[in-house]
C-alpha cells in the first residue's frame, strides 16, 4: 500500500512538473510573444520586443461610437509609457465598415484628431476564417475564454511575459479604474 501511495506522489509530482513546462499556471495557453505583426508602415514587428512591459492590445476603428476613447487611450499611455507600458492599436474594418480608410489616412486620422503616439499597427482582421493569428490568441485562452469580439475598442491586458491577463469589452473605458488597477497591479510585478 506504501508502494502504491508513494508511486501516485511521484507521478502527481512528474505531471505538475511537466505542465509546468508550459507556462507559469501550468496552463496550454499559448504567448503572443511568438507572434509577428506589422506596423502601420508595413514594416515587420516582432512582439517578442515588447517582453518585460505591460501590454493594452486593442481593435480600433475611426468611424465608431467608441473611437472618442482614443482620448483614454492617449492619457493612460502618457501616465504609465515611463513604467514600462505600452498600448498597442490595431485597426479594424469587420464591424460594420467603421475603419474603411488607408493605414496612411488612419495614421493622420489619430493624430490630428486625438494625438495619438503610441504604437499603431496594419489594419487586422478579428474575426472570421482570417482572423489574425494574434486575436486568435487574445480570444481563445484559459485567461478570457473563448468568444470573439463583439465591436470595436475591446481591450486585452498582456503581461510582461506575454500572457493574456484581462480583456475588456468596449463599453468599458481605458481610463476606467477596472483598467487602471489591473495596469498598475501588473507594472508592480
Amino acid at each position: 500500500m506504501k508502494g502504491i501511495i508513494m508511486s501516485s506522489v511521484l507521478l502527481g509530482f512528474a505531471a505538475t512538473s511537466i505542465l509546468g513546462l508550459f507556462s507559469k499556471d501550468g496552463s496550454n495557453d499559448p504567448n503572443i510573444s511568438e507572434v509577428v505583426v506589422k506596423d502601420i508602415n508595413n514594416n515587420d514587428v516582432k512582439l517578442a520586443d515588447y517582453k518585460g512591459k505591460v501590454l493594452l492590445i486593442v481593435n480600433v476603428a475611426s468611424k465608431c461610437g467608441f473611437t472618442k476613447q482614443y482620448t483614454g487611450l492617449q492619457e493612460i499611455y502618457e501616465k504609465y509609457k515611463d513604467q514600462g507600458f505600452e498600448i498597442l492599436g490595431f485597426p479594424c474594418n469587420d464591424f460594420g465598415g467603421q475603419e474603411p480608410g488607408s493605414n496612411e489616412e488612419i495614421a493622420e486620422f489619430c493624430s490630428l484628431n486625438f494625438n495619438v503616439s503610441f504604437p499603431m499597427f496594419d489594419k487586422v482582421k478579428v474575426l472570421g476564417d482570417e482572423k489574425s493569428p494574434l486575436f486568435e490568441i487574445l480570444t481563445d485562452n484559459t485567461k478570457t475564454g473563448k468568444s470573439d469580439i463583439k465591436w470595436n475598442f475591446e481591450k486585452f491586458i498582456i503581461d510582461k511575459n506575454g500572457n493574456v491577463v484581462d480583456r475588456f469589452r468596449s463599453i468599458t473605458t481605458p481610463e476606467s479604474k477596472k483598467i487602471t488597477s489591473l495596469i498598475e497591479e501588473e507594472l508592480k510585478k
